[in-house]
This record gives structure tokens, sequence and C-alpha cells, in this order.
């Protein structure tokens, strides 16, 4: 404060207050939705330098470091999914960690688990097939389960016909054989379709089977 009672301002001053440029990060508003969104995106969209970039603004903005590692672990199933399982095995570890270890720590393995999610081969079969199977059965009329598939923990029920014809894969060849699982009113409907990324081993042999064995 100057003699005359003023604060006066010089351009100096306002050069200095200038060089420490903070983020205004409002974690309950907008920026915090943007932030969180590209976040996702960066991870969606296999780039590590943004997913590292909004991951450490998101941490020096005050973000719960749980609330972060749940979004991974979201993303590993919803984005990568069976293009590589084990991205929701470490993503669900490294929130186990973030849990226990805490932060600053805690950084440095949100971190390592992002970069994989988005390093990762992606693929949303399984998200589009559940979203699928759920619109289904909220909005229409979806029939029973077949009598062969039902459980008859007591013999008055399997006099009734339930398990009565069930075929067991595992006696089979391949440990597959064809019968009918879904309802009579949904046969034929396809939830599943395979990514060209979904992990070879994962039920494309099984349809490759099925399909060479009509």
């Amino acid at each position: 404060m100057q003699e005359d009672g003023y604060i006066n301002i010089t351009e100096e001053d306002i050069k200095n207050s200038v060089q420490d440029k903070k983020v205004i990060f409002d974690k309950n508003g907008d920026v915090h939705y943007d932030n969180i969104s590209a976040f996702i995106k960066s991870m969606r969209g296999s780039d590590p330098d943004a997913t590292l970039f909004y991951l450490a603004r998101a941490i020096e903005g005050g973000e719960d470091p749980m609330f972060l590692a749940r979004r991974i672990v979201v993303s590993a199933s919803e984005d990568v999914g069976l293009a590589n399982p084990n991205a929701l095995v470490v993503a669900n570890s490294a929130m186990q960690a973030v849990h226990m270890v805490g932060m600053p720590e805690g950084r440095i393995i949100l971190a390592e688990a992002a970069v994989y999610v988005a390093n990762s081969q992606k693929s949303n079969s399984t998200y589009l097939g559940i979203n699928k199977a759920l619109t289904d059965v909220k909005s229409m009329d979806t029939g029973v389960v077949p009598m062969h598939v039902r459980n008859a923990p007591i013999k008055q029920m399997e006099k009734l016909g339930y398990h009565q014809g069930y075929l067991y894969p595992h006696d089979f060849k391949g440990n597959y054989v064809e019968q009918q699982y879904l309802p009579d009113k949904m046969i034929g409907t396809k939830y599943y379709i395979p990514c060209e990324n979904d992990e070879p081993k994962i039920n494309k042999n099984i349809l490759e089977y099925k399909n060479n064995n009509k």
C-alpha cells in the first residue's frame, strides 16, 4: 500500500502474477464434466498422451481418486471389452490399489491403468449386446424359459418336464452341442456380434464351429 492509501498495481506486478497459471477447475461444475469426458474419450480414442494430460488435470483439480479409478474400470469394460479382457483385471486391481495406497502415490497407479486401457485394442461388442438385450426385455414380451433349460430341484418338477431333454455340452465333441436356450419368441435373435478385435478364443470359435457343423 502506498502512502496515499491506494494499492498501485504495475505492469510488472501483473506479469509476475500470471507466471504460475493454475487451471480453474470446479469439480462440481462444467469443467468437471468436460474434463472427465475428455479423459474417457482419450482412453477410448487410444491417445495415451491426452489420457495422462486430462488425468493430471483431474488430480490437480482435486477429483476423488476413486472416482477416477471407477471411470477407468468402466472404460476397460465398455471400450476395450473382449479385445483385451485383461484390461478389466488391470483396472480393477488399480482401483483396489488406489484405495489401499491413497494419494499421492495413487497417481502412479491411476496413470498405469489409464495408459493400459488407452493402448489396448478396442471392442464394444458386449456393451452393444447387453444394451440391445435390455431394450428387448423392457419393451416386449420375450416369452418363457424353455423347459429343458429350467432347474429341477425336486422330482415333482422333473415329472412336469423341467430339465428333461437337456444336453450337457461337456458330453459332446468340442464341449458344444446345438440346442435351444432362448425362449421360443426370441429364437434367432442376435445380441453378441463379435468385433474383429475380440480375442479369437472367446466365442468366435464356437460361432465358427456352429457354422461348420450345420
